[in-house]
């Protein structure tokens, strides 16, 4: 039902974009607050300045080349704001769909990552939890290749995704064009298929000898899963900080931080463990995993307590360093986001920081489910607009609002991710026997 809906809603956000500049300012002239500034943009542009040049500049009254000059220009300009305009407004449903696509694959990765971190150290107290954790991560391989495919349409500019693949716009940014040898298409694609192999081959291997373990006499798959979770984290460190920088700092090349992967590390390894525990609280309430006690729920609310202010720690670090430095090719992020995205901005702060910090300081809290989960819903949505904070911006500018495409986006991809996750589920016997630290795991209390 969610995949139907949100079908339909993204369809209606494609539908409804202009395809043509006329149709694009009539759209803007229509928002709610677009009609007046429009108005005072056109009056400025056809009557302000050519009042000045007329009535000020001697040159203006004797040369008639000097004024048809003068009008060459504001026809240039534009042509250009409503090609501009244009081009965001035709973005806004590739960027919602972009986003949702990017969110959910995200959750997968962080998932995925957390798991191998519990591979790697040898946990205990994590075992009951590992086949919900393989049963996300079971969303790795759909979402990846979705987000690929977006990548391709990309390169074959069916959008204005990605400035830098645009060969004119090149052309005239010295900018981009000191990055071509990283930014070009091919290069662009080769990396997100090796990313995505990479990140798929682990996320196999490691699931093959977690089902194969439970029929073995011996602890030999364990051993193995154990020695590629600890390569794996090396390879994705690396490839998640490239994949940050390819998949969403490129859509504003002339902007960088070095704490960005960082950054969207932290949110995807919350939203991860996030989600781990609605997955597996809802599970305990239909009768499912007996043995998953309130210590468990209480160490995910740890980490999703204590990785919330990880997140809030880097995200304070980039902002403080860039604003204080005022540096305009870096503080013009901000400044885009503080003016156009004040609410958004500012929310996703209280949702992903103030609002966990307050409610899971408290260590009764997270043992309880209903707190959990309503932590839980608030923290997810809250780094979907943390996500949607860092592409919308740079994708369609101020021509932003919540309508058909994002939610429909949203939804579409919700509900691809839970009939992924949940069919992944009941294939496999929701408790990994075989794991020679289960009874740790079972007897887990304190």
């Amino acid at each position: 039902m969610l995949i139907l809906v949100g079908a339909a809603g993204l369809v209606a956000g494609f539908l409804s974009a202009p395809s043509s500049v006329a149709e694009a300012q009539a759209m803007v002239a229509d928002a709610h607050h677009g009609e007046g500034h429009g108005e005072a943009h056109g009056e400025a542009t056809a009557t302000g300045h050519g009042n000045n040049h007329a009535d000020n500049s001697p040159a203006a009254e004797t040369t008639d080349g000097h004024a048809e000059t003068a009008t060459h220009d504001a026809e240039t300009h534009g042509d250009d704001h409503g090609e501009h305009l244009l081009h965001q407004l035709q973005n806004k449903p590739w960027a919602a769909l972009y986003v949702a696509a990017f969110f959910f694959m995200m959750i997968a990765l962080g998932t995925l990552a957390f798991y191998a971190i519990q591979r790697a150290a040898q946990a205990g107290w994590s075992i009951l939890l590992f086949r919900v954790m393989e049963g996300i991560t079971a969303y790795l391989l759909p979402g990846t290749l979705i987000v690929l495919f977006l990548l391709v349409l990309s390169g074959m500019h069916l959008n204005h995704l990605f400035i830098w693949m645009d060969p004119e716009v090149v052309a005239h940014d010295k900018i981009i064009q000191g990055k071509v040898a990283y930014l070009n298409v091919p290069f662009f694609l080769a990396r997100a298929v090796f990313y995505i192999l990479g990140w798929n081959f682990y996320r196999y291997i490691s699931r093959k000898y977690s089902l194969a373990q439970d029929a073995a006499n011996d602890i030999s798959n364990h051993k193995k899963n154990f020695r590629w979770s600890a390569g794996f984290l090396v390879f994705f460190i690396v490839t998640e900080s490239m994949m940050s920088w390819d998949w969403i700092m490129s859509i504003d090349p002339h902007w960088f931080s070095t704490l960005f992967g960082w950054y969207v590390f932290a949110s995807m390894f919350v939203s991860g463990i996030t989600m781990i525990a609605l997955i597996t609280i809802y599970l305990k309430s239909k009768g499912y995993l007996p043995e998953v006690n309130d210590s468990h729920i209480h160490d995910l609310g740890k980490f999703m307590f204590g990785i919330s202010v990880f997140w809030t720690y880097l995200w304070f670090s980039q902002f403080m360093l860039i604003w204080y430095s005022n540096i305009p090719e870096e503080v013009t992020y901000f400044i885009t986001r503080i003016e156009d995205y004040n609410l958004p901005f500012f929310g996703m702060l209280v949702m992903n920081f103030i609002f966990p910090l307050l409610v899971l300081m408290n260590s009764d809290y997270k043992r309880s489910n209903y707190i959990i989960v309503g932590v839980g819903i608030v923290v997810v949505l809250g780094h979907y607009i943390d996500i949607f904070n860092m592409i919308m911006p740079s994708a369609v500018g101020d021509q932003w609002f919540i309508g058909m495409a994002e939610i429909g986006g949203f939804l579409f991809f919700l509900g691809l991710f839970l009939w992924v996750v949940f069919s992944a589920l009941s294939k496999a016997p929701l408790i990994a026997k075989g794991d020679p630290y289960m009874g740790e795991s079972e007897r887990y209390h304190y």
